[in-house]
Order: structure tokens, then C-alpha cells, then sequence
């Protein structure tokens, strides 16, 4: 059974950047659709790679998902549907609100063992 398997390399300067890989045999030319808001993304390059069954993809991270909130872009191969890979980014007040619980979480946590801790000397002391 052949596959296409889209897997992230980096995501720099607003381009996200991966490697399609395709498994079978015979003459692939994948096409991807990028999603943002079910809109599609424009400006998706795909760069078959001379070595073998592999493409270097490029798409761009469109300006209305750099803004406050959760984001997400969805990768799909357009002759199947298939959806191949996904990226989300956050940013502003969701952000903000995850990291300070998650350092109130932490600090419970510490606070803890700090106790257990001390209580274990004072037992061993005596």
C-alpha cells in the first residue's frame, strides 16, 4: 500500500517546512492544499528532491494566524483528502493563561517536596 508521509523539518521567518515522503512505486506528483479557517493558503511550494521519493515542502504561514488566540493550519494531500500533518500556534491571552498555571502547578509541586523533603531530614536526624 503506498503513502505520503509529511513530516516538519522547522518552521522559520512565517514559512513552515517539511519533507513529503511517498512509499510506492510509479510517478508521484503530489498536490497539497493548506488549510487556515477551511480557506486555503496560497503559496505553497513543492520541491521534488533529485535523490528519490521525496519533496521539499514550503507554506507560508498566512498574517491572520499570527494574532492572538489558537490557530491551527491543516496539511491535505488533494486527490484523497488525506490529511496529512497539522500545526497550530498560540499566542496572546491563551498563551499568557496556560503558562501561569502551568508555573502555579509547578511551584505546588516544588512547595511539596520542599516538605517531604524536610520532614525526611528531621526524621533522619533523630
Amino acid at each position: 500500500m503506498a503513502t505520503l508521509t509529511l513530516s516538519k523539518t522547522r518552521l522559520q521567518a512565517g514559512i513552515w517546512e517539511g519533507v513529503l515522503t511517498w512509499t510506492g512505486t510509479g510517478n508521484m506528483q503530489p498536490e497539497l492544499v493548506a488549510l487556515h479557517l477551511d480557506q486555503p493558503i496560497t503559496g505553497i511550494n513543492i520541491k521534488e528532491d533529485p535523490a528519490g521519493n521525496e519533496w521539499k515542502v514550503q507554506i507560508p504561514v498566512p498574517i491572520e494566524a499570527i494574532s492572538d488566540g489558537v490557530h491551527t493550519i491543516v496539511v491535505v494531500e488533494k486527490a484523497s483528502g488525506e490529511m496529512l500533518t497539522s500545526f497550530t500556534l498560540i499566542s496572546g491571552e491563551p498563551l499568557a493563561e496556560d503558562i501561569r498555571t502551568e508555573t502555579a502547578l509547578l511551584r505546588a509541586e516544588l512547595d511539596m517536596l520542599k516538605r517531604a523533603f524536610r520532614r525526611h531530614c528531621l526524621e533522619t536526624m533523630t
